[in-house]
């Protein structure tokens, strides 16, 4: 059995699609679901290659019962071959991740936001220039669509 494999992204690759790569990980995890998953996560740019997530986000993501394993890497042409989703934590990942698209590949990037149901579409704010409150409230969205995002692969892959 092949496994999906789920790519989150956002710019620097150390707040926003870290938490979700460590939130689809243990919901998955704890769905018992694990060996049907690939999971990663990284950014659309060059900035923090190598580097841990941001210390805020470990730590909101610690008081909220999830453990980040990371180093921040950057979104490359093979991550479309090389992922059946790739999943943008706002709308300008996208533009960036569009920009590298090779031509003939038609891969589906969807915005982390697409799976929450009270805010379809939106972004999912960048709390790196904000406080805890901010982080907080990225939890939240991220925790909201990565819950739907599950559900909606389980149903597309059958298991």
């Amino acid at each position: 059995m092949s496994k999906v494999k789920v790519l989150f992204v956002c710019l620097g690759n150390i707040c926003r699609s870290p938490l979700a790569e460590g939130i689809f990980r243990k919901k998955v995890e704890d769905k018992g679901l694990e060996a049907h998953f690939f999971i990663d996560s990284c950014g659309t740019s060059n900035y923090h290659i190598g580097e841990q997530p941001d210390r805020r986000t470990v730590k909101n993501a610690l008081a909220n019962g999830i453990n980040l394993n990371h180093h921040g890497r950057q979104f490359t042409v093979q991550d479309f071959d090389d992922f059946d989703y790739i999943v943008a934590m706002d709308s300008s990942n996208v533009v960036n991740i569009e920009r590298i698209r090779p031509v003939g590949n038609n891969k589906q990037i969807r915005l982390m936001r697409s799976f929450d149901e009270t805010a379809l579409n939106k972004n999912v704010p960048d709390p790196y220039y904000g406080g805890d409150k901010g982080f907080q409230e990225v939890f939240h969205i991220v925790d909201r669509s990565v819950e739907a995002l599950i559900e909606f692969l389980t149903k597309e892959n059958e298991f």
